[in-house]
């Protein structure tokens, strides 16, 4: 009884293993109409027939591609993470679709975070909910930067009559520039998760806590992280600090500093997993 006991244990073994060394599915483009043309974007999708809950990630002002791969490594790195506990994870191309490329150091950008980046937001929002593998009740927001910059606007209740039912579930942004927002009196109407560090000289951490504290109150459920000695671009790995002044580096802000932050990174991973299970 023992040997056989044994022998059970250590199939279980082998095929708890095997599920874990298994590769993940790789991504797939996937065309999605919008009022201005095709939006491209990067879907990756659990196995199956679903339904299940489903993430749109915004990337920042650097664009979604590489030179030679069509998911830039961080933004691979957290789809991946995802894909592992059952999200699908669609990733907008922005810039790609317009055949643009990056757009840090463009002076007059021709797709805003508040007006094009909003549109990709509810088309991708539109082609979800018409997948049957969707759970429609599950489909949240994530940005870095830029696009954490437009999910803010997303997300904003003047929005609500021109969105598609049932709402997003929640959103989760990553250093987003909070200046403007912080003026106009910003608040969100689905719960919403801000993380930035405080040696953030990109964006404005100061911003982003007045933002959030204004809008406590008047607003669904919404709040902030700030990791004491994290700069921008935390949550990258393995990503060594570096200044930015003086690079000719186009697809990178002129100003301030990027930089691994472990501890922090490692928290974030943590916190997104729990918001978005909400």
């Amino acid at each position: 009884m023992r040997f056989l006991s044994a022998i059970i244990f250590l199939t279980l073994l082998a095929m708890t293993s095997a599920a874990e060394a298994a590769p993940l599915p790789s991504p797939r483009e996937v065309d999605i109409p919008a009022a201005t043309g095709v939006l491209h974007a990067e879907l990756y999708k659990p196995d199956g027939e679903g339904p299940f809950p489903a993430v749109i990630a915004l990337h920042g002002c650097g664009g979604l591609a590489g030179r030679s791969e069509p998911v830039l490594p961080r933004y691979r790195d957290w789809a991946e993470q995802l894909l592992k506990s059952g999200t699908a994870v669609l990733l907008p191309d922005s810039y790609g679709s317009r055949e643009l490329g990056p757009q840090c150091r463009v002076k007059e950008r021709h797709v805003l975070a508040r007006r094009e980046r909003v549109a990709d937001i509810l088309a991708a929002r539109q082609w979800l909910v018409q997948q049957p593998w969707t759970a429609h009740d599950r489909i949240s927001l994530l940005g870095w930067a830029n696009g954490a910059s437009a999910l803010l606007w997303a997300v904003r209740p003047q929005l609500s009559s021109r969105s598609v039912e049932p709402d997003f579930r929640s959103a989760i942004a990553f250093y987003p520039d909070c200046r403007l927002s912080a003026g106009l009196g910003w608040s969100a109407r689905v719960p919403t998760l801000l993380l930035i560090g405080a040696k953030d000289d990109v964006s404005s951490p100061l911003a982003c806590r007045q933002m959030i504290e204004g809008a406590r109150g008047r607003s669904a459920l919404v709040h902030i992280v700030v990791y004491p000695a994290a700069y921008h671009d935390f949550d990258r790995a393995n990503f060594p600090l570096r200044a930015l002044a003086g690079t000719s580096d186009a697809a990178v802000p002129e100003r301030g500093h990027l930089g691994s932050d472990p501890e922090a990174r490692t928290d974030s991973q943590k916190r997104v997993a729990e918001w978005l299970a909400r």
